[in-house]
């Protein structure tokens, strides 16, 4: 029952939220500081290959900057990473939410929850999500948030009201969807969620130089 309540709240809200969307004055297009392409492709021991994304897939995002990265460390590890920026969100370009785009693709969940980043110069942890998923014989684990307008939010409910709330009071719409995929197999998640979050508090200082606060 508590469940089902918390469905009707949130579905409320996200309808209620569209709605004042709709009536707030043009939100401004806010830039990236400098573009993806001068992102460190060389992170600490981590080489790294931008891999690009196919038209079709870009059409489907409408994203107005990303990068999709492959790095790979010295013993054979590998993290993808990907960041989608939009400059601006109330035109119906928005980022997909991974509970709803990776069971399309054939993933099951196999654990949902958070975990929290150290990050220098934080005076407290950066909550993220963490999912273990899982299609056929591979295992990943996914870390992702989203950052928008200077918040890491792990809501996309969230996210969407934070997003009316700076439409009327800040004309900003603008946001980014980041996130970590880890490939394992036999190994164990532990180690394998330290692996991620590790490469997630090493980019996160570098993305504050790309995204507007």
């Amino acid at each position: 029952m508590k469940g089902v309540k918390e469905t009707i709240i949130t579905s409320v809200l996200l309808i209620v939220a569209g709605v004042l969307l709709g009536f707030t004055s043009q939100s401004s297009e806010t830039p990236l500081r400098q573009s993806f392409d001068h992102f460190p492709l060389h992170i600490g021991p981590w080489q790294g290959q931008e891999l690009g994304i196919d038209a079709p897939v870009l059409q489907v995002l409408r994203v107005d900057d990303y990068m999709m990265r492959q790095y790979w460390n010295g013993r054979g590890a590998s993290i993808g990473l990907y960041v989608g920026y939009y400059k601006s969100m109330r035109q119906g370009a928005t980022y997909h939410s991974p509970k709803n785009c990776l069971p399309g693709s054939g993933w099951s969940f196999l654990k949902t929850g958070m975990t929290s980043l150290q990050i220098p110069d934080q005076s407290e942890p950066v909550t993220v999500n963490a999912f273990i998923i899982q299609k056929g014989l591979d295992k990943q684990l996914v870390l992702y948030w989203y950052q928008d307008r200077g918040r890491i939010i792990t809501s996309e409910y969230w996210a969407k009201i934070y997003m009316v709330i700076d439409a009327m009071l800040k004309q900003r719409t603008d946001g980014a969807f980041v996130r970590l995929t880890v490939p394992f197999a036999s190994e164990e998640e532990a180690a394998v969620l330290q692996r991620g979050k590790t490469f997630a508090e090493a980019i996160f200082p570098l993305l504050q130089g790309y995204l507007p606060n």
